[in-house]
């Protein structure tokens, strides 16, 4: 039995399967939106500030 998930960008239900092409969007447009929102950097993985910027951070 295959595992249902949800698209991350509409919400769809999807199967994780190797038929679904674009898991885990429901389509190459909902992957593209996603993609687009990396891009904007609408989306942020938190990390530790470079060694050596600590001037550039306002201080």
């Amino acid at each position: 039995m295959a595992t249902i998930v949800d698209c991350p960008t509409c919400g769809k239900k999807v199967e994780w399967t190797e038929a679904s092409k674009y898991r885990p969007f429901c389509c190459e447009r909902c992957r593209q939106i996603d993609l687009g929102a990396w891009a904007e950097e609408k989306y942020v993985i938190p990390g530790a500030m470079p060694v050596g910027d600590e001037d550039k951070a306002g201080g």
